[in-house]
């Protein structure tokens, strides 16, 4: 049973600095890849997440042992490469498991894996990975909920990628990791261009693989016999990043946000600036001022460079507090608004109709006791909590785990009133 919360005050503008973490949605399919070599790899800025621990049980049980080094670092090494099953209770709690399939299929020419689970924020099937691995030449079924593959030797394939709701990044991920092993040269089309991907690339030939063509939807991979071990840094969280910077303008603050890659947020800048806030800085920080007046607006989360699916829920607390009429729209998981229900226990006016929510906004939102119901709506449940008048309550506080290290410590630091009650799970300490 879920026996913590975090209590927030609300009311308090946020002001300070806060420094942005490594993103977990780069670190997981990259701790993944790791099983492709038998030597060393030691990862910087790996945060500390349960996602994060989850995935290193995964990989313990694939003989990768991940170890926490001085400083932070991680460092995965190889013991067992007789493995080639991975533990199924571990892999229906988080879909990222899921990426350890084709790293399994190119080292060790077998995989059994449960299909994946994760946040209920909408369907999000497996097929284009088993599409893309099947084109490089694996024998795969799917039996009793587990994906059984198998392949002496992968060969590179002209694949495509494309699905009917746009590109799949964990699709991508899975893909490009098994072709860096395959022999001959693979091009993938309808390639994610989430920076998240391009992280993993770059770790990839880090390691000795030759990959052209990241961050575009064609991504060509010469295959190679083996690759080699590296020290690698992982990427800033951009999804992070816009969390904060959408407390700072939910709360009417002044931030200022380091370790962030100004690129990668460019659509969310572009969207708070029109809204009303300013936003200053260079590449690697910025500062977000919300003391003019805010506007509403219409939002479509939609595949990288648009905003992120990942913020939608955040956006659409902020829209809640924001006088007029806004609409927010998710083209990438239209499913994801279970979020909208605990909202309006605060006192949003949000109506839903198909796969956009019509947000009246400007009321004061009112503390209330709400329940998250994935990862991302938990942190749009307590930017409200800081905009809110009164007592905030927010439990399923193990959804927020998943994606944000030490989020209630970082905001009291930039002075919200928040505190986390009860008994914290016990975690692996990876």
């Amino acid at each position: 049973m879920d026996t913590e919360k975090m209590v927030i005050h609300g009311g308090r503008p946020l002001r300070g600095a806060v420094a942005v973490a490594g993103s977990k949605n780069a670190a997981l399919p990259i701790m993944a890849a790791s099983l492709l070599t038998d030597e060393p790899v030691v990862l910087r800025g790996v945060p500390r997440l349960s996602d994060v621990d989850t995935l290193a049980n995964v990989l313990d049980g694939l003989g990768v042992v991940a170890t926490r080094l001085d400083g932070g670092d991680i460092q995965m090494l190889t013991s067992d490469e007789s493995r080639c099953e991975a533990d199924g209770e571990l892999v229906r709690r988080m879909r990222a498991s899921f990426c350890v399939l084709g790293p399994l299929l190119a080292r060790r020419g077998r995989a059994r894996i449960a299909l994946p689970g994760g946040c209920r924020i909408g369907d999000r099937p497996v097929d284009l990975h088993l599409k893309g691995l099947a084109a490089l030449g694996a024998s795969i079924t799917v039996e009793n909920g587990e994906v059984i593959a198998h392949a002496r030797r992968l060969r590179g394939a002209a694949i495509d990628l494309t699905g009917p709701h746009g590109t799949t990044v964990t699709g991508t991920c899975n893909v490009l990791s098994a072709a860096v092993l395959a022999d001959g040269d693979t091009t993938i089309d309808g390639a994610a261009r989430e920076p998240e991907v391009v992280d993993l690339g770059r770790f990839l030939c880090e390691l000795g693989a030759k990959i052209d063509g990241l961050g575009t939807s064609r991504i060509h991979v010469q295959g190679r016999s083996r690759l080699a071990g590296a020290t690698y840094a992982v990427v800033p969280d951009r999804i992070e990043a816009a969390t904060y910077m959408i407390a700072a303008t939910i709360t009417r603050g002044d931030l200022r946000l380091t370790n962030i890659r100004r690129g990668h947020l460019a659509a969310v800048i572009a969207k708070l600036r029109e809204i009303g806030a300013t936003i200053d800085g260079e590449r690697n920080a910025l500062v977000v001022h919300a003391d003019r007046p805010i506007r509403a607006t219409s939002i479509s989360a939609a595949p990288y460079p648009g905003i992120p699916t990942d913020v939608q829920a955040q956006f659409t607390a902020l829209l809640a507090t924001v006088p007029g009429t806004s609409r927010v729209r998710d083209a990438v998981f239209p499913e994801r608004f279970q979020h909208l229900a605990e909202l309006r226990r605060m006192g949003a006016r949000i109506d839903l109709g198909g796969n956009i929510a019509t947000v009246c906004g400007g009321g004061s939102l009112i503390g209330a006791r709400v329940t998250a119901t994935d990862l991302r709506a938990s942190a749009a449940l307590v930017l409200a909590g800081l905009a809110a008048a009164g007592r905030t309550e927010v439990h399923g506080l193990g959804h927020l785990d998943r994606g944000y290290e030490n989020l209630d410590g970082k905001l009291r630091l930039l002075g919200a009133e928040i505190t986390r009650v009860g008994q914290q799970p016990q975690r692996r300490a990876a």
